[in-house]
């Protein structure tokens, strides 16, 4: 890591003119700007940032019912009303959301992710209801134990009135500056409902049917039987559900053309179920489609137990076109935290340690439970180790995703064990039944969502290991000017000698406690660590204004100690060419340099620019390229994901 300072210089070395890459620049400008039906700050506006979101996940049925008028649904026999058998529905629905959504707001939630709401199959299959919402009838209707039972199901046909209670959730949502995550599933379909199976509708219409599929919407190789073996993973059964075949343009058609129809309803983001059960080629078609309907959309997935070791789902992550869910991260919490393991937080680091791998670590989502493994709870019912887990997942590099109820320490022991590899499922599912606003950790979640809209270096910060043990860890989140400093004990009360910092010299207030600490020489001396106390201090430095923000980051660059990255190119804001003006990025790690450059007189121009490294004492070393070419949106946010190209002594 080194000094992200300009590297001033009067030699003419650092200087450069790029009239090949400025004629082909003008060449371009006079190409496009004759087309007037072109919205250049629609093209060139990349995906929302979402590493500031707090993402809540909702099983809705089984967070409040709203209506219980539609309860019954299209099969009454589905339905539990005194909530006793755990696979049927309880009547949760979308009015119930709608109902707690300021209780959700208060909470610090910015973004709500709901578990599919397709029309599903109504029947039991292993004496389970499609409660979940992977068992997908028809993606182009919603199920209507969600909606009012007067409300058209079929988005087709309710589109331009846009008056279900979906759309008023959506409105809702937005009206509280909150998003709405729709989970999706593109893997397959339903599983054999007495002799029904893989019977797919479009919009009421059937158009496909596994036990008659002359024409290939499905897989027909049975179930996997060896998980290791990539090709039945990607063309086998999943629990005996109906497979869809990639190959099938038909079925790419209609899932696509499905999926845009809730983001012309106002879906912001999308969780994609099952991603490794179907190889990369197709959802690099799929993201490229959804992301050029939408390029506001942000997209992540499902690679059930992905980890930094596991070659394949680093892979996925990398080059799929979609940010992925950290188990590994969860895995290594659940185990430190939750099980006690006498690895502890070294755990933890060991995940951390192997963020160069990816190259959108802090874009990663983060998480200690959900659906489909044992609540945190289950593992270790102590309130102050929850709580520590939630201060570990709040303050730690990614965008973090608490599970329904976690905030009121909902969960239910029945059938529980100590494997947090196992699979709780449906007693992980229970009905939300309190909503206290005054708990420990909704005062926490509470706090610590704050400081993540707050302060940039907890969500596009780097994070640096200050002190660790198996019971202390201690670590800073760092970006420009801002710092927060994290240090937790799960273990008996302790004194630090001295820990750094980072912070500036004076008086500093914990977020959670208000208590207040002295940093003298960017250390707290003699700090004494309470048994299971956190404390977490906070910098905030001075943002980055300008008319558009472009958020850069660069992946696949090695630098040594001393070296920076910077960007430069044929504008101002990139200092016209001169290296020496050119604008430094942020180190996040040994594979991700980051920042965000303000554009205000090239906002909405066609600009060039390539990357280059300051080296000290040596030569800059530039790209090897002639440049790259972007249009600057008038205003607002845009993303450049770039990797480096080899690079040429100036």
């Amino acid at each position: 890591m080194t000094s992200n300072r300009p590297i001033q210089s009067s030699s003419s070395q650092y200087q450069v003119t790029d009239s090949q890459a400025e004629a082909e620049v003008k060449t371009l400008v006079e190409e496009i700007q004759p087309e007037s039906d072109i919205d250049l700050d629609f093209l060139y506006t990349r995906d929302i940032e979402f590493r500031q979101e707090t993402l809540y996940f909702i099983v809705v049925d089984r967070f409040h019912d709203g209506d219980p008028e539609n309860n019954q649904g299209p099969n009454p026999e589905l339905y539990d009303p005194d909530r006793q058998d755990w696979g049927k529905y309880w009547g949760g629905d979308l009015q119930g959301v709608i109902d707690k959504l300021d209780y959700l707001k208060n909470l610090g939630v910015t973004a709500v992710w709901l578990t599919p709401l397709f029309e599903q199959v109504e029947a039991l299959f292993v004496e389970q209801a499609a409660i979940h919402g992977y068992w997908t009838k028809d993606f182009k209707r919603i199920n209507p134990r969600f909606i009012h039972k007067n409300d058209q199901p079929s988005l087709n046909k309710s589109q331009e009135a846009k008056d279900t209670v979906f759309d008023q959730l959506i409105a809702e949502l937005h009206k509280r500056n909150m998003k709405l995550v729709l989970d999706i599933v593109c893997n397959h379909s339903n599983p054999d409902f007495s002799g029904k199976k893989g019977e797919l509708y479009d919009d009421g219409v059937k158009i496909a049917d596994f036990n008659d599929d002359q024409d290939d919407w499905y897989h027909h190789y049975g179930e996997v039987t060896n998980w290791e073996d990539e090709w039945q993973v990607q063309n086998c059964e999943l629990s005996g559900l109906a497979t869809f075949n990639e190959n099938n343009t038909e079925y790419r058609k209609y899932i696509k053309s499905a999926i845009k129809q809730w983001l012309d309803r106002g879906v912001d983001a999308l969780r994609v179920d099952t991603v490794k059960h179907m190889p990369v080629w197709f959802w690099q078609e799929f993201n490229a489609d959804i992301q050029t309907y939408k390029p506001d959309v942000f997209i992540f997935g499902e690679w059930i137990y992905s980890n930094p070791s596991n070659d394949l789902s680093v892979e996925f992550a990398n080059h799929s076109g979609m940010s992925t869910l950290d188990f590994g991260l969860c895995m290594a919490i659940r185990q430190a935290l939750g099980l006690g393991d006498e690895g502890g937080f070294h755990l933890v680091q060991e995940i951390f340690d192997q963020d160069y791998r990816y190259n959108g670590a802090t874009e990663l989502i983060t998480f200690i439970d959900n659906h489909d493994m044992h609540r945190f709870q289950t593992l270790n019912s102590d309130p102050e180790i929850l709580r520590l887990a939630i201060a570990l997942l709040m303050t730690s590099r990614g965008i973090p995703c608490l599970y329904y109820g976690t905030e009121q320490y909902l969960h239910n022991d029945t059938n529980g064990d100590d494997n947090p590899y196992g699979n709780n499922d449906p007693y992980n599912r229970p009905m939300m039944e309190q909503w206290d606003t005054n708990t420990s950790l909704y005062r926490d979640i509470r706090l610590l969502s704050g400081l993540r809209r707050l302060n940039p270096a907890v969500s596009m910060g780097s994070q640096w290991q200050k002190h660790l043990t198996p019971d202390i860890y201690c670590y800073v989140r760092r970006y420009r000017d801002s710092l927060l400093f994290v240090a937790m004990n799960r273990g008996e009360a302790v004194t630090l000698e001295a820990v750094d910092t980072e912070l500036p010299d004076g008086e500093h207030t914990d977020v959670l406690s208000r208590q207040k600490y002295e940093v003298i020489d960017g250390q707290l001396q003699n700090l004494e660590l309470d048994s299971k106390q956190v404390i977490i201090i906070s910098h905030v430095g001075e943002r980055v204004k300008g008319q558009t923000i472009v958020r850069v980051q660069l992946n696949a660059v090695d630098t040594q100690p001393g070296e920076t990255i910077v960007v430069t190119g044929d504008c101002p804001e990139l200092g016209n060419w001169d290296i020496s003006k050119a604008y430094p990025l942020e180190y996040i790690n040994s594979n991700t340099w980051f920042g965000e450059i303000p554009f205000d007189e090239s906002a909405g121009k066609l600009i060039a620019y390539k990357y280059a490294m300051w080296r000290q004492d040596e030569s800059p070393l530039r790209e090897n390229l002639v440049c790259r070419r972007w249009v600057i949106a008038s205003e607002g946010t845009v993303k450049w994901r770039d990797q480096w190209v080899s690079g040429r002594e100036s």
